[in-house]
Formats: C-alpha cells, structure tokens, sequence
C-alpha cells in the first residue's frame, strides 16, 4: 500500500468512538477521542453546507471544502469523503473518492455535491475541483468525514488492518458522532439552508464544538483549488508477480501503483454484473506456499477483451493499476490494449487441491486462485438462493449450528461452536450479482442451481464436480464458478450437486397416538384485499398482489387464489404428518376481525376433511372462558384432533392475562385440553398445553431494560417470566382436572439451550426433542436449531416412545413458498407437496397407551323420565359374560361426575340426578376392578318426558 508517511501524506487522528452494538438505537451520543492537531500538519475538513437547492437555500447544491494548512503539497489520491446520518451508527450513506491530485499548501479543495432542487439557489461562486450529485447532506444534521482509503469506513471499530483510517470528521447539529477532545464536547452547531459551517482559522483542537462557526448568506467562502492543483507526476508501470501483487497481508502493498505482470485466465464474468476475469500465475496451483497467486482484473476494458474473444486458458499481460475494493484485490487496465495475449503460453494452471481454510489469513493466500474443494460439505443455507442465486455451505457433514441450540449462552461449548461456524462457512455464488427477486430482468430470468435441483437444501451433501474461485465481495468468502452460471448450465460451469434428503413421511416415532405441533405461518381466512390500508408484495409482473405487507391487520395471503395455495400446502402437510392431536401456531384470531373467534380454525379443519376424504379431523372449540379479543394478538393457538383416536375432556382453558404487568401481554396466551385416548385406561389421560411465547424480534429501545438483547434475541428475560407464569398455571389445572400426565409443546421462540427452555428444565419438564434426538425445527442466519418444542412432565414422559422433527419447511428454500409464487422466471410452487408449507418444522411425538379391558354393560331400566328425582339405574358389568370382579363404578358427563356406586357380583345400582329435557344424553361409564385397572365405555341414557 502507498506510504502515507510524511509531508505529502494526510493526518492520521486517533480512534473515533460512537455508538456501540448494545447501544444502537439508544439516544445517549458518544463521541470520538481523537489527537487535537493545533499546528496545522494535516488536511481539515474546512467548511460543510447541506442546504443545497433546499427551500430559500442560498447555493443550489451542497459542498465540502477541504483544507490544507501546511505549506507542503498533500496528495488527495486514495482519499474519501464520506456522509453518515446523525443517526447513523453503521457504514455511511455515501461515499467519494477524491481525485488523484495534489493539493498545494494553504490551497483548499472544493467538492460539490447534490442538490435538492436546481433551480432553488445560486451556483457555488467558485468553480468545484470535483462533482458527484449523489451524496446528499442533512442541512442541519449530520457527519462528514474525510477518510484515508475508499472503503466504508465506521466510526467507533477502530483502524481495520492495512487501512490508516481516519483523517478528520465533523459532526454537526443533533449528530452522535464528534470529536471530543474534552468531556464537555460537542458537535458543530446546526448549519442551515442559508448557512454553512465553517472551521475557524483551519483551527483543529478536536472539539467540532468549538473549532466550527456558522456563516451565513455570502458569508459562506467555498474555495476552490482550481489550476493550481496538478496531479502528480506519472510514474512507469512496474512489472511484478501476481504475488508481488497480492503481498502477503489483507491487502496488497502496490495499492494505488501502475504495475505489469502475467498469468493464466481461468474465469471470465462479461456478464452479470462481475465485469472481470481472474488472472493466475502459470503453472502455479500445485503446492500452495502461503501467499496468493491470483488476482481481479477489473472494468470496462476486461469486458471489451471478453468480448473480443478472451477466454480461460489464455494467457496474457495485463497492465493496470492496482486497488483494493471491498476486501478484494483487483488491477484495472487503462484499457483494451492493456490486456496483449502472449506469443507463448505460459504453464497451465492446476486447480489447488484444498478444504476450506478456517481463518481469513489462510483464505487470504488462496484469494483469486483456481481451487478444487476437498473433503466433506454440506449446505447450511439457502435464503438468498432465490434473490442472489447463493448457497451457504459448511465444510464438515453437517450444517452449522446456532450456538445456544447446543449448550447455554456463555458457555465454552456454546464458544465453541460460534468459532467452528465462522471457520467452516462459505458461500458458493453463482458468478453473477444479479438481483433475482427485486430487478426486472432478474425476475424474468430462470433462477440459476435451483431450476436445475429444486431440492438444495439445507443439509444436503454437496459434491464439486468442476473446480472453482475463491473470491471476496459484498462482506464474504465465497467460491464461484469459473462463469456466470446460468439455468440449465449453457456454460458447462456449474462446480457442485447436491444430495437429496427429503422424505415423504416423518420419521417413526413409536406409540399408539401421535401428537404434534406446527406453526402454519400466519393462516389467515380474512385476505388483504378486503381490508382497508393493505399494503402488499406484489409477484414480478408487480400488478398481482401475494401477501401482506404491513398496513392492515391481516398478515398473511392477499388475495383467495394466495391463501388456496398456502392452505394447499398446509393442507398436505397435516394429513401427511400421521397424528392424532396437532397443536397449531399463527393461525387467525378471528374474533379480531369481528368473526367467531374460530371461524379460521373451522375452515381449516373443513379443508383438513376435505382433503382426507371424510371427516376425520375436529377442533377444540373456544371455551365459555375466554379472554377480551382486545387483549389478544392477531394470531392465536389452537387444538385439533381425530375424535375416532381421542377425546377432549371438558372444555379448553385459556390463561387469561392479569393486568398491564403480567407476563403475557405482550404474547399468545397458553392453551391446555385434556385428552382421552380412545380404548385406553383412564390413566392415560393427559393435559397437553400449547405456547407461543414472545418472539425474538421488536427489541426494547432502551438498553437497561431486563427484557432487552440478552445474547439470546430480545425479550429473553420475558421469555423465562412467560414460563415461569404458564408452568405455575397448569400446576393449578393438573390438580383441576385430576390429570397426571402433561405435554407442553409449541413455539418456544427459544433455541434449546436458552434461558426459558432452561426454566422449563428447572420446572421438571423433559424436552423431547434432546431426550430423543428428534432434529432442528428452524433455520435463522444460516444456522439450524429449535424454536419449536415438546416437553413432558415425569408422568408423561413414562408414555412417551419417541420424538421426530419432519423437516419440510425450514431446511426448503423460500422460493417453494405460496408467498413467492411467480416471483420468478421458474414457477417453484407446488401445492400438492408439504415442502416449504411454513417456515417452522412441526415436531412430533408418540405415547404408549394401555387397552382398557372390555366389558358389558346392561343398563336397568333402558329409559328414564326427565323429571323424575334421582332416577336408580341398575348397571351390569360383565367381561365375556362373566360377571366383573367387585369394584367401583362412575358415570360422568364430561368433568361433572353423576354418580358413583360400588360393583358387587356384576352389578352396581346408581341414582342419577334430575334431567332437565329428553333426549337421549352421551354419558362416560367408568369401572375400577379391585385391583386399581381402569377402564371406560361411553354411555347411552335415554330420557323421556311423563
């Protein structure tokens, strides 16, 4: 990198410190400590003015004038002035780089910039050095600084290596980010559309509060160079080596310098946005000696090369000047006929054979170079597969994991694993930076990998067939295809299959009924279109609306024809899943929208039946007891069942919340039912309670707040208070309903070694899916693990034969989705398969049941009148016409218990309460044999009237 030692060189000030990450968002500014230069020996930024063409403005475009105080030439070449909102705390909204010239001692260098309004507003009195109309300063708030190198640089992260930093900076008006050489800093005041600021005497004591001043109207002195700067004189290309190139640090030596070498071609990017090839060393590849033999060849005259017939294999001089963009070295040829096709080609190249390095200083010495993956990969995500056309793959034979889905939050172990992500990730691209999902032409353009393998996903094996690049753009390592890679392959590019690994059913989890939960991703019977303010996201033709966006209270399909493909696909999922009992998430609250509040629930269930063909499914109605539909969210939780296995006991019972303070007013509330299993032993009864908790998103503003970013996403405290709160409350209902046996399941918005699963452990619940290895239910960032959970109690883990994730919906690629219908090129919807249904997996688990013996019963006399008081009725009990053992009888509807009498010799006499109507009544006969074993049958009574 080009020394910026000495007088020619501008200052470098001390670390600039602003907001850091627990404090984004938060209104207390820090400001940045920086070495006070009262001597003048560096460039200053002299004067700024963000009114530009605002209204009254006094010039029409916004300018920052930078000075030179010293009386020595300062060269301006490989510098940027860059512009952050006051706000801001991450990269800047605009940046430019100054031009290549050399700026005379005392002389002051003009840079205007954009302008509101043209016709509002004199032109600047002085003719600008340097134009760029697309950064646009706050009039009155903001940060401007004058930064060493031309990438986006931010303040409060300290020096990055190879890069000296910072040169100046002013914060001006409410800005949170300033020069504070003294506690009682500040910013520059507040400049105007008909003021600027101004430093007073080129004075820099690093207090923007005190060095800056407002002019107003002509006051304002923007001063321009003009003539007098002169770029520096040319110096003759120097022929190096790649590697001289590259040197052997993050970025190269030579940055900034004309240079010559030669090499191989082995990729060429002419289209899709890359405008480049790579260039590699003869001959090299073979062995690897710790530094890179590669490089980007980039800009218009690479693609006017390519165009004239430049391919891989050739071998070239390539003459151009070196520079470092966004992490990555690249040399950009003046033009054409810097790019001469040798007379004799050099030694091919030979794809290294290599696994992917585990740090960046490894991965640096492969940047640019020819590679062939060794070892194991898998694919660890596929979210920007439909926009970017990118696959997340890690090396190993398995996907990443997030970290507290394996141990707790702070834990070594949990360390551990956050350090092997960042070492096996890499994103294997597709050669392109085309936009897929939001640009015209990349939405009519079929979607590279996937058109070709609709599966990819994550977990999946990924086998290289074809050798790729090791490059580095937008943030990332990555490996591309030695081209564009296209639909179809035209190119014969494309580096790597995948292995399937989908499955038709979930795995077997054992058992005589199965119960599980699903998320079915906001399932909204009350569409967008027919509510008002609706905003939505709208298919590529950008006529048709698919989901919601924001607006209106609906979040999910937009239109009938939207919500009949994501019910298609929840559809199949459900009757696919083989359970009995299903606990569902994100489905409508109906009573919000003025309906029954199950109205959803009961258009689900109709289609569920639909689809199987016969009734088999019902739901578990709203109890009496329900809570205000103004304390309740849009989305709701919710039971359904096939009445042919099992049985809701009673009513459902919601936990109601108590008050602005208690721990569920900001999520769903709990819901329990308890079930019979049909055939089975009283004792198999059991309460299955499904949660929602709060999820991990909207965080607390204020970081003081308990229930803010704990390492565990927002809300993490809540969280363990919600559960805290519901496991209290079902203890009261275990003892309520008689039942021993309880299953928690549901959204948990919690990975598995979180805090509020932690609490549940503490509480004397078992997780299923860690006692029996049942698989991840979600997938956020490129890594695997499990919001979704089922837990039980002792009793009811003594039942409990296993547990199974279906992985059909986080691991697919979002492209499968209803709400991505025709977004692009290639349709990827479709309805008749569960795959991509939601973004959670559902879980499943299996429970053991008892038979209950089977027994007669005889019932004297077969009618009763209504109003008769305390009716007797003689009840035989016999089993294969033998005459039961002594025991006790019960006779119920539903929890309310009847009557109750003793069997002797088969036969056990009852008086049953008044019956206020006829008709015939559906009552629960339960026997008890001497010895403790429990069966039931139902029971038919008729009554009549005189």
């Amino acid at each position: 990198m080009r020394s910026l030692s000495g007088p020619r060189s501008p200052r470098a000030t001390g670390l600039l410190l602003t907001l850091t990450t627990a404090l984004i968002g938060s209104t207390v500014a820090l400001a940045p400590s920086a070495q006070a230069d009262p001597a003048g020996t560096g460039l200053v930024l002299n004067e700024v003015y963000g009114g530009g063409g605002n209204s009254v403005a006094t010039y029409r475009n916004d300018f920052v004038e930078i000075l030179n105080p010293t009386s020595a030439a300062i060269d301006l070449g490989g510098l940027s002035v860059q512009y952050r909102s006051a706000t801001g705390t991450t990269n800047p909204s605009g940046v430019v780089a100054l031009a290549d010239v050399e700026l005379p001692g005392g002389a002051s260098y003009l840079l205007q910039l954009a302008s509101s309004d043209t016709t509002v507003g004199a032109p600047l009195p002085a003719t600008p050095d340097q134009t760029d109309t697309g950064v646009n300063l706050s009039g009155s708030t903001g940060t401007v600084l004058l930064v060493a190198g031309t990438s986006a640089y931010n303040p409060g992260t300290g020096d990055q290596a190879g890069d000296t930093g910072l040169v100046d900076l002013v914060g001006y008006g409410a800005s949170n980010t300033f020069e504070n050489a003294r506690a009682d800093a500040g910013p520059a005041p507040a400049p105007s559309n008909t003021s600027s600021i101004s430093r007073t005497g080129g004075a820099d004591s690093d207090d923007n509060s005190t060095d800056f001043t407002r002019l107003s109207g002509t006051a304002m002195t923007p001063t321009a160079c003009g003539a007098a700067c002169t770029a520096p004189p040319p110096q003759p290309p120097v022929e190096l080596s790649v590697a001289e190139i590259q040197g052997d640090g993050a970025t190269s030596p030579v940055a900034g310098d004309t240079v010559t070498t030669t090499g191989v071609v082995t990729a060429t990017y002419a289209e899709g946005g890359f405008r480049g090839f790579y260039l590699q060393t003869g001959g090299t590849g073979q062995t690897l000696d710790g530094s890179s033999d590669a490089l980007f060849v980039w800009g218009s005259s690479t693609v006017a090369a390519m165009d004239a017939g430049l391919a891989r294999g050739d071998s070239v001089k390539v003459t151009g000047t070196v520079s470092e963009f966004g992490g990555l070295t690249e040399l950009t040829p003046g033009s054409a006929a810097d790019i001469v096709e040798l007379a004799e080609p050099l030694a091919p190249v030979t794809p290294a054979l290599t696994g992917w390095p585990g740090t960046d200083a490894a991965r640096e010495a492969l940047e640019g170079m020819l590679v062939a993956p060794a070892g194991d990969f898998t694919v660890s995500d596929n979210y920007a597969l439909n926009q970017y056309g990118e696959i997340g793959i890690a090396q190993g034979d398995e996907p990443l994991y997030q970290p507290t889905d394996v141990a707790p939050f702070g834990s070594a172990e949990a360390d551990a694993v956050a350090a092997h992500n960042q070492a096996a990730f890499v994103t294997l691209d597709d050669g392109a930076s085309t936009n897929f999902l939001y640009s015209d032409a990349g939405e009519d353009t079929p979607l590279p990998w996937l058109t070709d393998d609709p599966t990819i996903r994550v977990g999946e094996p990924v086998t290289f067939t074809r050798p790729v690049v090791v490059d580095y753009r937008f943030g990332q390592w990555r490996l591309q295809p030695t081209d564009q890679l296209t639909a179809g392959d035209t190119n014969g590019v494309r580096p790597a299959t995948f292995g399937d690994t989908r499955t038709a059913r979930p795995a077997d989890v054992g058992g005589d009924l199965q119960v599980a939960s699903f998320n079915v991703l906001n399932y909204f019977t009350d569409l967008g279109v027919d509510l008002a303010g609706c905003t939505f996201y709208y298919d590529r033709t950008e006529q048709d609306p698919v989901t919601v966006n924001r607006g209106c209270d609906a979040r999910g399909a937009a239109e009938a024809e939207d919500f009949e493909r994501q019910q298609a696909k929840i559809v199949t999922a459900i009757n696919s899943l083989g359970a009995e009992v299903v606990s569902l998430e994100e489905i409508e609250n109906s009573a919000k929208f003025g309906h029954d509040r199950d109205a959803s629930l009961a258009a689900l269930v109709q289609a569920l039946n639909a689809d199987a063909g016969a009734d088999v499914w019902a739901y578990v109605p709203t109890p009496t007891v329900r809570p205000d539909a103004s304390t309740e969210d849009f989305i709701r939780t919710a039971f359904i069942y096939k009445p042919a296995a099992v049985r809701a006991e009673g009513e459902s019972v919601i936990r109601i919340k108590d008050g602005a303070e208690d721990p569920f007013v900001n999520a769903r509330d709990p819901l329990a039912q308890v079930f019979a299993p049909v055939g089975a032993t009283r004792t198999d009864r059991f309460m299955l309670v499904v949660n929602h908790l709060k999820s991990k998103g909207s965080a607390p503003k204020d970081a003081s707040d308990p229930n803010a970013e704990h390492g565990q996403g927002a809300w993490n405290p809540r969280r363990v208070e919600q559960v805290r709160a519901m496991t209290a409350w079902v203890q009261q209902l275990q003892a309520d309903r008689d039942v021993a046996k309880v299953y928690l399941d549901g959204d948990f918005n919690s990975y598995t070694y979180e805090d509020p699963m932690l609490a549940l452990d503490e509480e004397g619940y078992t997780d299923l899916g860690v006692r029996f290895d049942a698989g991840h239910t979600y997938l956020f960032g490129g890594l695997i693990g499990s919001l979704d959970h089922g837990l039980a109690n002792d009793a009811a883990l003594a039942s409990t034969t296993g547990a199974a994730v279906w992985n059909i919906n986080s691991v697919e690629s979002v492209a499968l989705e209803y709400s991505r219908f025709n977004y692009n090129a290639t349709d990827f919807y479709d309805g008749s398969t569960p795959y991509r249904a939601s973004d959670h997996d559902p879980i499943l688990f299996g429970i053991d049941t008892t038979p209950a013996a089977t027994f007669e019963v005889t019932v004297r006399p077969e009618k009763i009148k209504a109003d008769k008081t305390r009716a007797k009725v003689t009840v035989g009990i016999s089993q294969s016409g033998v005459p039961a053992e002594e025991g006790t009888v019960t006779v119920s509807d539903g929890d309310r218990l009847l009557a109750t009498a003793t069997v002797s010799e088969g036969t056990a006499r009852l008086r049953l309460p008044e019956f206020a109507d006829a008709g015939t009544k559906e009552l629960t006969l339960s026997y008890t044999d001497a010895a403790g074993h429990e069966s039931t049958t139902p029971l038919s009574v008729v009554v009549v009237v005189g």
